[in-house]
């Protein structure tokens, strides 16, 4: 970008914007440029943090006159693309919240966090299909958004109602199932690809109180507890969501850490009818040597069984959508927990012992952590009208985390360029392995690669996408984003 230009575009921003703009060398330029995947290291021409919808407008009519890539940056995890030599806009300080306790309703600005809306849904007894507190609202439900309610109450994106944002041309519009309706659609699922949301209208629901919480077993009952799973999981009721981890723990107290097998679960209802229906798979996970279940809030559940927000770090991760979860699945899953010697960073046994590990770590990327996860419920069943989140079918996924081994010399290349996968060489080891049982389909929320942002839609729907971007955005002014082009 031509310093001229981007100078021109500064005076003009900091003329009609009230909040704060960051060039190279300013105090607080560093603090905003960052991305909380710190595998992502931006250096954008100008940052600008606005405070309102009219900051939003200002920023893209800047972004559109002098020619700058944009790239927005609301809250949580944040983008996937450095916003390199060009305008980067953060809407975290958009963080305003209404609750109409009457109709069950919220609105939430673009920067806010779902901690901002639970605290505020909480002295109604209401509840959004949110994420983890510390997940941003905008892009969550922009993405699909899957959450600990999803299975009861459907998508994020299922209980959009309306959206305000700015689109391409700079104005302000509202998209909802009466007005735009083509726009409102792809809004529900299609990412931040048709304009900067300014707010969000969605469905709240009466959620008392849950049975939730997060346990810790040996890891050797993993082999059990996820054959177990598998064949559970299909039974478990719409009020339950659960999930099994094989996870990585740390050093503490002079204890050596290693991996765990964790069972996770929210039940929106009755305790009774919770341990019920939790009894055969806590059974097959044995003995808790950590946490557990209780009755709670929905305030309180959701921060107990999602631990403290994970501080800003380099992060590599990978979904995989599985119809069936085959003995060969879960023996990839299993080798990750024992590729790791006693005394290092693995546990002094684990299934398996003995045998030869599974190729899961080197040098390239540390594996922390990799959770199966049943979906279904409300979220396979899909209203007439519903948005693009696509496959809906799919009953189950296998998310692998893993933190990257920085090498001696960083790579010429982002770490969405290396390999074409999301992951470095010990991640790609355990996707290669799950291939075969995969469907190759994706998740927006959880894609990492945006190379393969086509594989988190139906081929119909992404047709049909394309064509919605070519109405509302056909220059691809919000292409840095999981990009849809414009047909």
């Amino acid at each position: 970008m031509h310093p001229t230009l981007t100078h021109a575009a500064c005076h003009e921003l900091r003329a009609a914007f009230d909040g704060p703009v960051h060039l190279p060398g300013d105090d607080g330029y560093d603090t905003a440029r960052q991305a909380w995947n710190r595998a992502i290291d931006p250096r954008p021409a100008v940052v600008v943090e606005a405070t309102h919808a009219g900051d939003v407008r200002a920023a893209v009519v800047a972004a559109r006159e002098h020619g700058l890539p944009l790239t927005v940056q609301s809250t949580g995890h944040g983008t996937h693309l450095p916003a390199d030599g060009g305008l980067l806009l953060r809407t975290g300080r958009m963080t305003g919240v209404r609750v109409d306790p009457e109709r069950r309703t919220a609105r939430a600005g673009a920067g806010a966090l779902w901690s901002d809306v639970i605290a505020a849904c909480a002295p109604y007894g209401l509840a959004p299909v949110s994420g983890t507190p510390a997940i941003g609202v905008a892009g969550y439900t922009l993405g699909g958004g899957t959450g600990w309610l999803s299975r009861l109450y459907g998508y994020a994106a299922d209980n959009l109602l309306s959206a305000r944002l700015v689109t391409a041309d700079g104005e302000t519009v509202t998209a909802g199932a009466e007005e735009h309706p083509d726009l409102f659609w792809a809004l529900r699922g299609g990412g931040g690809n048709f304009g900067l949301v300014t707010e969000l209208e969605f469905r709240l629901y009466p959620v008392a109180e849950v049975y939730a919480g997060m346990s810790l077993h040996s890891v050797e009952r993993a082999a059990d507890t996820l054959a177990r799973y598998r064949e559970w999981a299909l039974t478990e009721p719409d009020e339950l969501n659960t999930s099994v981890i094989l996870m990585r723990m740390p050093d503490a107290a002079g204890t050596p850490g290693g991996w765990a097998l964790a069972v996770r679960a929210i039940h929106a209802g009755g305790a009774d009818s919770a341990r019920r229906h939790l009894e055969p798979l806590l059974e097959a996970a044995g003995p808790a040597v950590m946490g557990g279940f209780g009755a709670m809030t929905f305030a309180e559940a959701v921060p107990a069984f999602g631990g403290p927000p994970p501080a800003p770090m380099a992060v590599e991760q990978h979904l995989d959508l599985l119809r069936q979860v085959p003995d060969d699945a879960i023996e990839t899953m299993l080798a990750a927990a024992r590729s790791a010697g006693p005394g290092e960073d693995g546990p002094g046994a684990g299934p398996g012992r003995g045998s030869e590990p599974g190729p899961v770590e080197d040098r390239g990327s540390r594996l922390m952590a990799i959770e199966l996860r049943h979906w279904g419920g409300a979220m396979a069943r899909p209203a007439p009208d519903a948005g693009p989140v696509g496959h809906r079918d799919v009953p189950f996924s296998v998310i692998t985390t893993a933190v990257p081994t920085p090498p001696a010399d960083p790579p010429a290349d982002p770490p969405a360029a290396r390999g074409g996968s999301s992951g470095g060489p010990g991640l790609r080891e355990v996707v290669a392995a799950l291939r075969p049982h995969a469907t190759g389909g994706s998740f927006l929320n959880f894609l990492t690669d945006p190379a393969r942002t086509r594989d988190a839609y139906t081929p119909a729907d992404h047709i049909r996408l394309t064509q919605v971007k070519k109405e509302w955005d056909p220059d691809n002014l919000f292409g840095r984003v999981h990009n849809i082009p414009p047909a």
